[in-house]
C-alpha cells in the first residue's frame, strides 16, 4: 500500500511530452528502492483530436469526449489527483475537473504563480495558437498582477514549425537547426517587448529544450507541473532547478490538497 496518493497522467496530448512527463515524475521524486516512488496510471490516447484545431474552428472533432472518458478511466483505476501534460488542453479544465471528481493540476495556473513568485514582472508565453487565443496564460498572468506578451506572426510561425513540423513528427533538433535558430529569434524579439521570464506554455516545446539552448531565463511548464504533481501527491521532489521550493508552487490555483 502506498503512502502517497495516486498519480493519474492524461496524456497522448501529445505521446511525446507524456512520456517525458511520467520521466520527469520517477526522476525528480526522492526515492532509494522502486516502493519509494508515486504509483503512477498513464492513460496516452494519441487519437485524441487536435485541441487547437478545435479551439481555432478548424476542426469539429471536439476532444472534451476524448479526454473526459480518460478522466473518468484514471479515477476508476485509482488516481486521486490528476495532471494534464498539454497546456492547450487547459481550455477545457473546468468540465474535465467535474468530470473526473478529483483535484486537477493546472499547468497553467501553476506556471504563472510560480513566475510571480520568481519576481517576473512581465512574461512571453512560447505555446500553440490555441492556447494563445483562449487567452488562457494571459488570464492566469493577470490573476498573479504579471504582464505578458505574446510572439508577433513570424515568431508564432517559428514556434508552431518545432511543435507541429518537429517535436510531433518525432525529428530532433540541434542549435544550430533553422527552426532553433527562427525559435530563439522568437525569444529575442518578447525579450525587446520587455519579457523578463518567458514560458514554455507547450510541452511540446518541453521536449524541444531538452536538447536546444535557450539563452534567455525560461520557466518550463512541464517541470512545474512535475513538481507540484509530485508535493501534491506526499512524496519529495528532487533534483529541480534552484529557483524551484514548496513556496513557488501555490496549490490553491489548481484546488489540490496537499
Amino acid at each position: 500500500m502506498s503512502k502517497y496518493k495516486m498519480l493519474g497522467i492524461l496524456g497522448g496530448l501529445g505521446p511525446m511530452s507524456s512520456a517525458y512527463f511520467y520521466e520527469l515524475v520517477t526522476e525528480r521524486t526522492f526515492a532509494v528502492r522502486d516502493q519509494d516512488h508515486i504509483d503512477i496510471v498513464l492513460s496516452s490516447r494519441a487519437s485524441t483530436p487536435d485541441r487547437t484545431a478545435f479551439i481555432t474552428g478548424k476542426s469539429n472533432l471536439d476532444p472534451l469526449s476524448y479526454m473526459a472518458a480518460d478522466a473518468r478511466r484514471l479515477v476508476a483505476f485509482g488516481a486521486e489527483i490528476i495532471a494534464i501534460p498539454c497546456n492547450t488542453a487547459h481550455y477545457f479544465y473546468d468540465s474535465l475537473a467535474d468530470v473526473a471528481g478529483v483535484p486537477l493540476v493546472h499547468i497553467v495556473r501553476e506556471t504563472a504563480a510560480h513566475c510571480a513568485a520568481l519576481g517576473a514582472k512581465k512574461i512571453g508565453i512560447l505555446a500553440t495558437e490555441g492556447t494563445i487565443s483562449t487567452h488562457t496564460y494571459q488570464k492566469a498572468a493577470d490573476d498573479v498582477g504579471i504582464e505578458c506578451a505574446v510572439p508577433d506572426a513570424r515568431g508564432q510561425a517559428a514556434v508552431n514549425a518545432v511543435i507541429y513540423d518537429c517535436v510531433k513528427r518525432g525529428i530532433r533538433l540541434g542549435d544550430e537547426s533553422s527552426q532553433a535558430v527562427e525559435f530563439n529569434h522568437a525569444i529575442n524579439r518578447l525579450l525587446d517587448k520587455g519579457c523578463d521570464r518567458l514560458i514554455l506554455g507547450c510541452t511540446e516545446l518541453s521536449v524541444f529544450a531538452r536538447e536546444v539552448k535557450l539563452d534567455a531565463p525560461v520557466t518550463d511548464s512541464l517541470e512545474v507541473l512535475a513538481y507540484v504533481s509530485i508535493v501534491a501527491c506526499g512524496a519529495e521532489p528532487c533534483g529541480f532547478p534552484d529557483d524551484f521550493s514548496k513556496k513557488a508552487s501555490v496549490s490553491k490555483y489548481s484546488k489540490v490538497t496537499t
